[in-house]
């Protein structure tokens, strides 16, 4: 089973173990539902960022990211041009690839024109929640038909460093799919608050 023995003696899924960041980021983020533009625009661009790498590493820089990117209001990173672009390639506190970059100003845009069309980028999002049973058992997958949906989706829009693995990453840290391990402790927590919510419309 992938789990771990947390300091306090309760399991938790076993990625969550490799320093007390990710810890505290399992405990009160993963998996729990989030209907905040800007906090679902940070993910899929911070979920881009980490394509080829580990998510510890993007984590461990997040701060960083969020003072280069406006805070991710997906308005000021639209109006980013060429000398924006620039300054983040000698920002030695995020990941300096022009692709990754440049995608996030690209998919600022996407974002404006997508909450004028939908109202919010959680009604959007949030459109894409799958059955409950899609992933079973929990942590079996690294995509799903709801991931590959959502990133063919975005990709017509013109979104990019958005594949079905990145979209199933995102639908996981945001609460679309409770994907804790079976006996993981957080697992009914974040159960209990799916139960209690409505998705935006």
């Amino acid at each position: 089973m992938d789990l771990f023995t947390a300091p306090d003696g309760r399991p938790r899924c076993a990625w969550a173990g490799s320093t007390p960041e990710m810890l505290a980021y399992h405990d009160t983020e993963w998996g729990f539902p989030v209907t905040d533009d800007r906090r679902l625009f940070e993910k899929v661009s911070l979920e881009g960022f980490q394509s080829g790498l580990s998510w510890r590493t993007i984590l461990d820089k997040r701060e960083n990211f969020r003072r280069a990117f406006a805070g991710f209001d997906f308005h000021a990173v639209a109006r980013f041009d060429e000398a924006d672009v620039e300054r983040l390639l000698g920002d030695a506190g995020i990941v300096r690839h022009r692709g990754k970059i440049a995608a996030v100003i690209a998919n600022a845009g996407g974002a404006v024109d997508l909450q004028r069309e939908a109202g919010s980028l959680a009604a959007f999002f949030w459109r894409h929640e799958p059955p409950a049973d899609e992933v079973d058992p929990p942590q079996s997958a690294t995509l799903s038909p709801a991931s590959v949906a959502l990133s063919k989706d975005l990709k017509k829009r013109g979104w990019r460093f958005v594949g079905p693995t990145t979209a199933f990453a995102f639908m996981q840290a945001m609460g679309l799919v409770n994907d804790h391990a079976a006996g993981c402790a957080l697992r009914p927590a974040v159960a209990e608050a799916r139960k209690g919510f409505t998705p935006p419309t």
